[in-house]
């Protein structure tokens, strides 16, 4: 991969989205289609059909060694020993005080093989803190970012779009493919590892092969989805899809001031871990969890419904009413027009005893207070 004068890696699909006319932007250090035609019709034919969208940019660290499934335990929140071969786990690595350094996804794809995948921001920061943690345990850390390209197909047509392209041997993985997994297969003739995960709230791919072979499997889900309304699509629409579905963001409903379960998100910390001798296994950030696991904390996610037409957005803040003098309760982390909905959506951070569902509050939109309501999470959820 190569870099341009601003000094942002450039993706290996570069190319293929200044053919498209995509608009470019900076992004985590990479140059990365926002868009190619317009937010909304992007986010809209994902919901609908299928979006193709290029994560080049975030990281891949492979774990190899008799305990990596041993030293993983140790340096993540959750129970990776535990997940079988095949299998996908979403989870966290936190600092000794529970805030959360990075969310991750770890493939397990073989007894002693995990792939973990990081935000594009924090592989430099992910990467060295594993190697501190697994320092004391027989595995080694490789750094397969800038090697793996990873672009996924994403909605309603996405196993029809991708099968068309498998190889005749491996449909049926694919096809079968529980949620959070992932498997070997050939797509149009290159061998990649296929997942069944994504960030849009719908069913989905993402499908990691080497740089080199990105821009022909690119064109050939393009061709292949085109028609049946598959479209390429951007960050835009990945923050607008993701936002939807509820899923956190890291910088926004997550970093290292928050804990997992600040965010509604302590299922991924599994204090259950033992050691060998039975005793509660040790991990970074443990102490500091199971006191936040059995106290209320000073603030929780939560997400807000707009009642007006103004959408909130990130770092607004969430007062008390619509009233001139009302003070300020909570920050928006996240919120835009929900295109699928048709209102404004947002989260935020309030206090435990504004976090009710029901609860009316406002928002500071460039000075005119917006009224929101708090509602459950997620805002949408696909049709089964």
């Amino acid at each position: 991969m190569t870099q341009n004068p601003e000094q942002d890696v450039l993706s290996p699909l570069h190319d293929e989205h200044v053919a498209l006319g995509a608009a470019l932007t900076s992004f985590a250090g990479w140059q990365m289609p926002l868009r190619y035609s317009s937010d909304i019709a992007e986010h809209q034919a994902v919901r609908a059909a299928a979006g193709l969208f290029d994560l080049s940019h975030m990281g891949e660290l492979w774990i190899t060694g008799p305990e990596a499934a041993a030293g993983l335990d140790a340096a993540l929140v959750g129970n990776l020993s535990a997940v079988t071969l095949g299998r996908a786990r979403y989870t966290m690595i936190c600092a000794e005080d529970g805030g959360v350094i990075d969310d991750l996804v770890v493939y397990r794809r073989g007894p002693e093989r995990f792939l973990i995948v990081a935000n594009a921001s924090n592989v430099h920061v992910v990467r060295e803190a594993l190697l501190e943690r697994l320092a004391g345990f027989d595995a080694t850390l490789t750094d397969e970012s800038l090697t793996t390209a990873l672009v996924a197909v994403q909605g309603p047509r996405a196993e029809e779009i991708l099968t068309g392209l498998t190889a005749a041997a491996d449909v049926e993985t694919v096809r079968s493919m529980p949620y959070y997994a992932a498997a070997e297969a050939t797509v149009d003739g290159h061998a990649a590892l296929v997942a069944r995960t994504g960030y849009t709230g719908e069913d989905g791919f993402e499908l990691f092969v080497p740089a080199a072979e990105a821009p022909a499997l690119w064109r050939a889900l393009l061709a292949a989805g085109e028609p049946l309304g598959l479209v390429p699509a951007g960050l835009s629409a990945r923050d607008s899809l993701r936002l939807e579905a509820g899923m956190p963001l890291y910088g926004n409903e997550l970093d290292r001031t928050t804990t997992p379960h600040d965010a509604g998100l302590g299922r991924v910390v599994k204090l259950d871990k033992v050691a060998a001798d039975g005793s509660p296994l040790p991990f970074v950030g443990r102490a500091a969890l199971e006191a936040r696991a059995h106290a209320s904390g000073a603030r929780t996610l939560v997400g807000l419904v707009g009642l007006g037409r103004r959408a909130a957005r990130h770092g607004y803040d969430l007062v008390a009413s619509t009233e001139p003098d009302a003070p300020t309760v909570g920050t928006v982390t996240s919120g835009a027009p929900s295109p699928t909905l048709g209102h404004p959506i947002a989260m935020a951070y309030v206090t435990p005893e504004l976090s009710a569902e029901g609860t009316e509050l406002a928002v500071d939109v460039r000075g005119r207070r917006e009224p929101v309501r708090v509602v459950a999470l997620p805002f949408y959820r696909r049709p089964r």
